[in-house]
């Protein structure tokens, strides 16, 4: 007896042969009413969704988010209380490659978490650094093109990228960290993850505090040099998700501490710095980091397409107690995400199971790509407009968040004319020992190599105000792999042999006050 199940179409119905296609005659034509066939062939040309403009290759799996001290007194957000446990699912990725990229390839790489809270799902989306490439959101678009392909070449530039960098002053922070140590982590789970921008809590009594979010990995920060990343890609293009997948399927679950940082909400206007500046972090014996809890993974993806790629993460997804800030990176990424996930999954992509709360959900979208549910989610086919007479859904106002405190004029401000040194400099000097400054050197002197040589003095420049050290190494390590790479003194390949791009492109003059 045959008790397995019975392949049906989408539809349900029978599926008789799968085996040979319907033709007339075993050597005539193919029929166009086999249309088991053509439903084969047309889910087949479907298989594939847009993949992410960025963050396209990335590694995932769920787990919980365990609360063990209190922090009340900040927050009401009930997920964060103490004693609170949370499902959620993480995904981590690297900003830069397409969707079959290397694993292994030095980049900022993105952490992302969803918690399906008892409020709605709170999202939680970083990378695994504390600061990023840029503070306004106008420069970000500018910024993912100089690291996707060039238009001509189809290639990766690294021209482009380090002529945005050296006409950037505020990334070098940032560039700092990816060409250390850190740039390339051997595994998701031996990386850190931040929230990256300032956020906000909100407690009982309506006072605000601003806050930054810390995930410590609990397994150690072990990382590649670039030789040993090269072997490694050699073997496997997969080795995040071959050692992340595999760890978790042997019970070895990796961990990472939650910490936060909690400003008062008036230290704002006394700092320094810009505490919204996400190229920036809070000095540590200023904000000294408090211990949340933990948040573990601990089971794999059933199916890596529905519930990791189908995974859309969004930092407009808050609960009450957790808020925004005025960081402007932010104000735009609370757009900008969701309307990325609404035209690659489309327009109701929460009802994708992976995206789905755990708790009820009413409200008057209608219509449109995705809406598997059909009408509204009010539960009264006449209540799909609001106010109305038939019981729908109502606002909570006491979810209402306290106002924000802070106010000036609308204008368009320089947002170049602050200190990008001061803290890439603590980080080189104070915080890198000798060794881990000889790598950086090393590391971003490779990088340089084949870059026209007047983008390169125009970064130096900017390493020079840093500390003269930090300029010096660099230098010495660019002029030593350009010569092994056979570049000449201005960049360019002294033989046809040696790869390059398509250099018609004539930089200007290295002009650091223009750049700041």
């Amino acid at each position: 007896m045959n008790d397995k199940p019975k392949l049906t179409t989408t539809a349900g119905s029978p599926w008789p042969n799968n085996q040979d296609s319907l033709s007339a005659g075993e050597r005539g034509p193919l029929l166009i009413q086999d249309y088991q066939l053509i439903e084969k062939l047309a889910h087949q040309n479907r298989e594939r969704i847009p993949e992410r403009t960025v963050h396209a290759k990335g590694w995932g799996a769920h787990g919980k988010l365990v609360i063990t001290e209190d922090i009340s007194q900040y927050t009401l957000a009930k997920c964060l209380q103490k004693g609170a446990e949370t499902p959620m699912i993480a995904r981590f990725s690297t900003v830069a490659g397409e969707a079959g990229a290397a694993d292994h390839e030095r980049d900022v790489r993105g952490f992302s978490l969803k918690f399906y809270t008892e409020d709605g799902n709170w999202d939680m989306v970083g990378n695994n650094t504390p600061v990023f490439f840029v503070r306004d959101p106008y420069k970000f678009p500018d910024f993912i093109h100089t690291q996707k392909r060039h238009p001509k070449t189809n290639m990766r530039s690294p021209t482009a990228m380090w002529d945005f960098w050296s006409l950037s002053p505020e990334a070098m922070h940032q560039v700092t960290i990816l060409m250390s140590d850190r740039g390339l982590p051997q595994s998701p789970m031996h990386m850190n993850g931040y929230g990256s921008h300032t956020f906000s809590f909100w407690n009982e009594k309506g006072e605000r505090y601003w806050v930054k979010f810390h995930f410590k990995t609990q397994q150690g920060h072990d990382f590649f040099t670039n030789e040993e990343a090269e072997k490694v890609v050699g073997k496997t293009r997969e080795g995040y998700q071959e050692r992340l997948f595999n760890a978790i399927e042997d019970g070895k679950y990796p961990r990472w501490k939650f910490q936060i940082q909690i400003m008062p909400e008036t230290d704002a206007e006394k700092t320094d710095y810009n505490p919204f500046d996400l190229t920036k972090v809070w000095p540590h014996d200023e904000y000294p980091p408090i211990d949340v809890g933990y948040f573990e993974l601990n089971r794999n993806a059933e199916n890596y397409f529905a519930e990791i790629e189908n995974a859309a993460f969004s930092p407009s997804n808050i609960v009450p107690g957790i808020s925004w800030s005025p960081d402007k990176m932010l104000q735009a990424r609370i757009f900008s995400y969701a309307d990325a996930h609404r035209h690659r999954l489309g327009t109701h992509y929460e009802q994708i199971p992976v995206n789905r709360p755990k708790c009820p959900v009413h409200h008057y979208h209608k219509d449109g790509e995705m809406n598997v549910y059909g009408g509204i989610a009010t539960g009264n086919p006449n209540a799909y407009y609001e106010p109305n007479s038939f019981n729908g859904p109502v606002e909570v106002r006491e979810a209402q968040e306290p106002p924000l405190r802070i106010s000036g004029d609308a204008a368009r401000y320089d947002h170049r004319k602050y200190d990008d040194y001061k803290q890439p400099r603590a980080l080189y000097a104070d915080v890198m020992d000798d060794a881990e400054r000889d790598r950086l050197h090393q590391n971003m002197g490779g990088a340089l190599v084949g870059v026209p040589t007047v983008i390169v003095e125009r970064w130096f420049e900017h390493l020079r105000q840093v500390h003269p050290d930090y300029e010096a190494g660099v230098r010495k390590e660019w002029e030593a792999a350009s010569r092994d790479a056979g570049y000449d003194p201005n960049g360019l390949p002294i033989t046809g042999d040696t790869p390059h791009e398509a250099n018609d492109q004539s930089p200007q003059q290295p002009t650091i006050e223009a750049a700041e």
